[in-house]
């Protein structure tokens, strides 16, 4: 009876082992949620793309979308407004950082919480929030018209393409501190001390010491931000900027105003290719430097 119970239990748990699924099995409730919710709309999207009106297959509507005037403004325009914002959230939250991290100030730990909250707020919250202040009617321009009896107030870049910029570097800076503020924590303040007793000034410090742990974190932010700002279209919306069109409005303007639906599936196909090449070459930087 004794050699029995233990010859039971190996029995039993043999039985148990040879019962268990194979780890690929596991893998494959979220493949299929990801094949059904992301890649095949993906793939219907770039099928749409190859579709013309006219039917059949072919890539006449690429060729129709890349000869557009309006096409190429898009595309210049989207380029240009990611890359001015990007540079823009860098040097402004760098900036910022440093100051929350290094300069002692009542309140800097709740500002740095607050940063945490500020990245879960929609984008045309913070664009309302601009116009409530700069805009047409706001308050800016009310004081002004109040104070002077004009018409019209001053504060009128809001509508245009500086206003776009000015709205995604408020709205996206965060990004960029989150990850900046992270890497300032690992810092070792003894090499600063250090430095400082040396005689360094603050500016050779930051371009010495801090700056070069800081530069995968920037290369993370900047990453992240320059993508999102290629995709963003709520906040070029909301701001009402006139001929302000990036490849997300002409997507919706070519779906939605016009019903072209294979020029919409073109310039959208062609925006998933320009964010996955910057991520790929975000992965490639982000190893080279260490991130």
């Amino acid at each position: 009876m004794r050699n029995a119970c233990p010859q039971r239990e190996r029995q039993q748990s043999g039985a148990r082992r040879g019962w268990r699924l194979p780890s690929f099995v596991w893998a494959l409730p979220p493949v299929v949620l990801l094949s059904l919710f992301f890649l095949y709309p993906l793939f219907l999207v770039v099928q749409q793309s190859l579709q013309p009106d006219t039917g059949g297959t072919s890539l006449q509507p690429y060729s129709d979308v890349f000869a557009s005037e309006a096409f190429r403004e898009a595309l210049g325009t989207t380029v240009w407004l990611a890359g001015g914002a990007t540079v823009g959230c860098l040097v402004l939250g760098f900036a910022l950082a440093l100051v929350i991290a290094f300069v002692p100030f009542p309140g800097g730990k709740a500002v740095a919480k607050f940063i945490d909250v500020f990245l879960s707020f929609p984008s045309f919250l913070i664009t309302l929030a601009l116009l409530f202040i700069y805009g047409t009617k706001g308050m800016a321009n009310g004081v002004w018209t109040d104070a002077t009896g004009t018409a019209e107030g001053p504060f009128q870049f809001l509508t245009t393409p500086w206003g776009v910029l000015l709205a995604e570097i408020t709205y996206f800076t965060p990004f960029v501190m989150r990850p900046l503020l992270a890497a300032f924590s690992q810092i070792d303040t003894a090499q600063i001390e250090v430095a400082s007793s040396l005689g360094a000034r603050p500016a050779r410090i930051v371009r010495r010491v801090i700056l070069p742990e800081a530069l995968p974190a920037l290369a993370a932010g900047g990453s992240l931000v320059l993508v999102m700002c290629l995709n963003e279209f709520g906040i070029v919306l909301f701001t009402g900027a006139k001929g302000v069109t990036t490849l997300p409005m002409l997507v919706y303007s070519k779906a939605i105003l016009e019903s072209d639906y294979p020029a919409a599936c073109v310039v959208a196909v062609v925006n998933i290719a320009i964010s996955v090449g910057l991520y790929g070459l975000y992965r490639v930087v982000s190893r080279r430097v260490g991130a």
